[in-house]
């Protein structure tokens, strides 16, 4: 049974669940900043390490297995400590991820790094399930579309945190300086507001989270399935770009290490766009229409970037990439949660399966830049954006 946690009770006043929004707003902005400031200095490490594309590849797939083994057992973890103190526990373990990646790379260690990326990555995974399960949750009580803003709240993260990454690298910060004390600024920022969160099964008559049989029987599911293929293609357009967009900038296209961070921060600026104007799209023709358009413009844009060579080409093929990677993985989620009694579980899974792309994403493209370039390599993302577009009419709205 889960413990009991002090959290209000009865039908929620407009202003608790404001703070509520807020608190889990918080937690996908410092998710997303912990990603970035880690990303955004991967040439950096590449440099420090004397590290081939191959192992790089090898460090980028260290976050995915921490990510993968947190959201595998995520929804038994929700269950037993609800949404809130699942988030408060492994935003902490995150952070101290990020600080002993930081060490390794100080120390230019690479299994030093490599497991501080595992266990930032356990963190991730873990506090993705369970501030999607706390979102969802806030977005129905509001009844209003809220999921892309939330995650529109990650990329803010994300693209504050390319942005940090791109001066630090101008000013030749320490890189466990950089993620240290970022990563201290939003633990401290987490920890303060946590006790807003509300409960996410409160009033829908259920506070169990259901047997551990109940939480395994959605994988047998083909709804599952489904919707994990939709966060699967598109949670790819976006990782490999977080993965490798700001390298294939500087070996693809010869910029420098700064210049690579900046095409970073404007991708993730345009997915950030994405997702705010998104929740107008997605109200006005519904999830399957916006999914399909999403998937056919991440595909224009991600072929702009590999075969053309003229820089506002290819600017213009990052800022289509990003809008087009903007929806898939929010609107993914927020379908998995539809249900409220079985959301920890359904989002724990389509999860897991989405985030095959991050454990296997990188090393594919990894392997495959060592021999053909990052930017050819990046033509197997275009055919998982084809099927999350075709298998998008799984997302329809189920909710009256």
């Amino acid at each position: 049974m889960r413990q009991t946690q002090t959290q209000p009770t009865g039908t929620h006043p407009a202003a608790e669940l404001l703070r509520w929004r807020n608190a889990v707003f918080l937690v996908f902005f410092s998710c997303g900043l912990a990603l970035a400031s880690w990303m955004s200095r991967v040439p950096h490490i590449r440099d420090v390490l004397g590290a081939s594309t191959a192992e790089m590849g090898v460090l980028a797939v260290a976050i995915a297995i921490g990510s993968i083994s947190g959201m595998v057992g995520s929804s038994h973890v929700v269950a037993r400590l609800g949404a809130r103190r699942t988030m408060l526990v492994f935003v902490t373990i995150l952070s101290v991820g990020v600080v002993i990646a930081g060490i390794g790379a100080s120390l230019a260690s690479f299994w030093v790094l490599f497991g501080g990326l595992v266990i930032l990555g356990l963190g991730l995974g873990t506090t993705d399930v369970a501030m999607n399960v706390s979102a969802a949750a806030c977005e129905q009580r509001l009844h209003r579309t809220l999921m892309p803003l939330f995650h529109a709240l990650f990329s803010v993260g994300t693209m504050v945190g390319a942005g940090l990454g791109a001066l630090a690298e101008l000013w030749q910060v320490p890189v466990v300086v950089h993620v240290g004390v970022l990563n201290l600024a939003c633990l401290v920022a987490v920890w303060l507001t946590n006790r807003f969160i509300g409960h996410e099964l409160e009033g829908v008559g259920d506070d169990t989270g259901g047997t551990v049989a109940d939480r395994l029987a959605v994988w047998k599911q083909p709804l599952t399935w489904l919707l994990g293929l939709i966060i699967l293609g598109m949670a790819l357009a976006e990782g490999s770009a977080n993965d490798w967009l700001a390298l294939a900038m500087v070996d693809g296209h010869n910029q420098s290490n700064t210049q690579g961070a900046i095409s970073l921060g404007v991708f993730l600026t345009a997915m950030t766009v994405g997702r705010v104007l998104g929740i107008r799209l997605l109200d006005r023709f519904g999830r399957v229409p916006v999914l399909r358009g999403s998937a056919v413009l991440a595909a224009l844009g991600l072929t702009a970037v590999i075969f053309l060579s003229h820089p506002v080409a290819v600017t213009i093929g990052i800022v289509a990439w990003g809008l087009g990677s903007a929806l898939g993985f929010p609107v993914g989620m927020s379908a998995a949660a539809d249900d409220l009694k079985t959301a920890a579980a359904r989002v724990s899974a389509v999860a897991t399966i989405g985030y095959v792309a991050f454990l296997g994403g990188p090393p594919l493209i990894g392997f495959l830049g060592q021999q053909v370039g990052l930017l050819r390599a990046l033509l197997v993302v275009l055919v998982f954006i084809g099927v999350a577009g075709l298998v998008s009419p799984a997302a329809r709205e189920r909710r009256p």
